[in-house]
């Protein structure tokens, strides 16, 4: 087993790149976490790389490239991401038109399940992690080299998202105030909205 530690430098900066920019995951975080506190984000956050971890192992063991030459394929998991994004989006919208009493009783019921289900139906990780990874395998040996930035890669998105998620809950206290809660939901529920349209178009 042969791995390519060189590398790894240019691994790390275009990781940087796209861990810091933001996405579904850090606004379903940020608000699961400021909303529900840090047991809930920390749910959503196992949900999420639960299903990172997944994908990422489709990737190594070959699936994930058959799977991305069939168009139909890829369609039918777009269509399923949009609809949950957009199913969030219509969820926050909704709680944001009753009373805070009943909003605050479906903040984040199943947030594991979320977190999970927000990044599974979410080809672009699926396609990100076949066009990303295999640039930096150099002469390192194929199945060993990818494990190893796949690991490289979720290691630091989760010491990421674990910090928004500890820093949300930490500052929760002046965050759960009506007005800046319904300017929080406000913006997810756009934000999942423009991504749900995003991926259909």
């Amino acid at each position: 087993m042969h791995l390519d530690l060189t590398q790894l430098p240019a691994f790390l900066i275009a990781c940087a790149v796209v861990v810091l920019t933001p996405g579904v995951d850090a606004f379903l975080l940020l608000r699961t976490s400021v909303r529900a506190g840090t047991r809930a984000g920390l749910l959503a956050l196992a949900g999420i790389h639960t299903a990172a971890l997944l994908q990422v192992a489709l990737v190594i063991s070959g699936v994930g490239a058959v799977i991305a030459r069939y168009p139909a394929a890829l369609t039918a998991l777009r269509w399923i991401g949009a609809a949950y994004l957009l199913y969030l989006a219509v969820s926050i919208t909704r709680g944001l038109l009753r009373p805070t009493s009943e909003g605050e009783s479906a903040v984040a019921p199943r947030p594991f399940r979320q977190g999970f289900l927000t990044n599974i139906t979410n080809p672009k990780m699926l396609l990100f992690s076949l066009a990303f990874l295999p640039q930096f395998i150099g002469s390192g040996d194929p199945a060993p080299q990818l494990t190893l930035l796949a690991a490289v890669f979720l290691g630091l998105a989760a010491l990421w998202e674990l910090t928004i998620v500890v820093a949300a809950a930490r500052v929760a206290g002046p965050l759960r105030r009506p007005g800046v809660t319904t300017a929080l939901d406000a913006v997810c529920a756009a934000v999942f909205l423009a991504m749900s349209i995003g991926l259909v178009v």
